[in-house]
């Protein structure tokens, strides 16, 4: 029997930084938590379809 995703549910924590802005290495630790997310999304999707 398939199996329908109806709802998905991201959390996330904001932490307060120094002021002015985000430096180089937050901008590469988003890069790298946004791939980590893609890979997984995708590691699911090839999941479904080995199925």
């Amino acid at each position: 029997m398939p199996v329908q995703v109806n709802e998905i549910v991201i959390r996330a924590v904001v932490e307060s930084g120094a002021a002015g802005g985000a430096s180089g290495d937050a901008a590469g630790d988003i890069e790298s938590i946004v791939s980590e997310c893609v890979e997984q999304v995708l590691d699911i999707l090839r999941e479904k379809e080995e199925r």
